[in-house]
């Protein structure tokens, strides 16, 4: 009787502790979230300067992500850098620290720094390089440029086979886009070249998105300004675009870059694999409705880490919850009845699927492997005591959970156009549409645009709103 009331009170503990564990990583932030979302960017970021504890605890790059993204919403640019420096070392420190990937294997992934996914480390170049270009620090922004060649050098070193998100079209566009700026025309016609080859071998299929149509344009502007004439005539009937670049080269331009909605956030599901023991102590952990079959050659040698007397398990996983965009289409309207529709250059929702689809086999592999293990330990344990197996039974429960971080304030889709006009001042009007009501217009905003013959000036929107998660 004893021993029954002492084990009840053990699963009700555990169970409570299990209960305060398994929240999301949004979840745990959702008052930050309900501020940001509402607009209320001084509070937002209140709340996230109050939080003394923030650049200690695991998830700190997420901590310098969010402030750098609030900073820049609220045009303060200078501390936005500041921040999102402050994540770029964050990461590139986590990557000095292989023991960190060791405590994931043993524990859970949570117990250690969050690295960031591949494309948030590049969106968080891209921010930096727009707080530049804003603060009109070409030069600066160019200094991102390279960071981020050497991080899309470093993803195509870690995904080599097609098929996979291993080569960034719309990073390479902005490398042209700054090059350009800077007037580095033979820089930014090689950028802009890459982002063609990407979007056409990759991108289109993998994401539906084809080449833009002023990428077209800016590849044959850049071979024209860079002296390359043959390549001038190879793009024009490539696209047949009847499309003279020396009319252009007396204007001035505008780029207006548009972050849309958010993308999405992680969240957690749990798979349940059966365990098909085979000869010499060799394991398959099996999920047929899932068409999932991980086979481990570990020999069964009956000690304590046996896995000989399991027969199922369940492991938990992250996944990515979209939040859909609310306004799905923009337009630029310039003097003279100008009517301009941005182009969608990113979409960040898709490659984030995308990513975590990429690893989903090792991740399951190691999960597996981890939870076995842990579950065998607990079996011996029970069967010298049933209370500190229940005891183990519940610490395995509860310290099994799936990495539900992510960055959260990112846009779910990144659209651009380039407004040529001549020199002088302008007043343009940018406008947004909802695909949920056809007829309604979203916010529309007004912007007075100094142009300067052959000069590129930059202008960012961002409609960071989405459907509730």
């Amino acid at each position: 009787m004893v021993m029954h009331k002492t084990r009840l009170l053990v699963l009700v503990t555990l169970v409570l502790l299990s209960q305060a564990c398994h929240v999301t990583h949004y979840q745990k932030d959702a008052k930050f979230h309900k501020l940001f979302l509402a607009s209320r960017l001084e509070e937002a970021d209140a709340l996230l300067a109050k939080d003394k504890r923030a650049e200690r605890r695991k998830a700190r790059l997420l901590y310098y992500l969010n402030r750098g993204v609030v900073a820049h919403l609220m045009q303060r640019y200078e501390a936005s850098n500041y921040f999102f420096e402050q994540a770029y070392l964050t990461h590139e420190n986590f990557l000095t620290k292989p023991l960190d990937e060791a405590l994931t294997f043993v524990i859970n992934p949570t117990v250690t720094d969050y690295k960031g996914e591949d494309h948030e480390v590049l969106l968080l170049h891209y921010y930096k390089a727009l707080n530049f270009l804003q603060l009109e620090q070409n030069d600066a922004a160019l200094v991102e440029c390279r960071r981020l060649a050497i991080k899309l050098n470093q993803l195509g070193d870690k995904y080599s086979s097609a098929g996979k998100y291993r080569r960034d079209a719309f990073i390479h566009t902005l490398m042209g886009l700054v090059y350009q700026a800077n007037y580095e025309y033979n820089n930014a016609f090689i950028a802009y070249r890459n982002a063609t080859e990407i979007y056409e071998e990759d991108y289109k299929h993998l994401f539906g998105i084809d080449v833009p149509e002023q990428l077209k344009k800016d590849l044959i502007y850049t071979a024209y300004k860079a002296g390359l004439h043959d390549q001038v005539d190879q793009y024009q009937q490539e696209f047949k675009l009847n499309y003279d670049p020396a009319e252009e080269a007396t204007l001035g331009d505008v780029v207006f870059l548009w972050n849309n909605g958010l993308g999405p956030v992680k969240d957690e599901w749990s798979i349940n694999f059966v365990l098909v023991h085979g000869a010499g102590g060799a394991v398959t952990f099996s999920n047929e409705e899932l068409g999932l079959f991980f086979p481990f050659p570990l020999p069964d040698n009956n000690g304590g880490g046996s896995l000989s007397d399991l027969k199922f398990i369940r492991m938990a996983f992250p996944k990515y919850r979209e939040r859909p965009l609310v306004y799905n289409k923009a337009v630029i309207l310039t003097p003279h009845g100008g009517q301009h529709m941005l182009e969608m250059l990113e979409d960040v929702n898709a490659i984030s699927f995308q990513v975590l689809k990429q690893r989903m086999v090792l991740e399951l592999s190691k999960s597996l492997l981890r939870v076995a293990l842990k579950k065998a330990t607990e079996y011996q344990i029970r069967k010298q005591s049933e209370v500190l197996g229940t005891i183990m039974g519940g610490i395995n429960f509860f310290t099994e959970k799936a990495d539900t971080r992510n960055w959260q304030t990112i846009p779910h889709s990144i659209y651009y156009a380039r407004i040529r006009l001549p020199e002088g001042v302008h007043q343009v009007v940018f406008k947004e549409f909802s695909r949920q009501l056809p007829r309604a217009i979203g916010q529309q905003q007004e912007f007075r645009l100094k142009l300067c013959k052959n000069k590129t000036v930059f202008q960012i929107v961002n409609s960071p709103v989405a459907t509730s998660h």
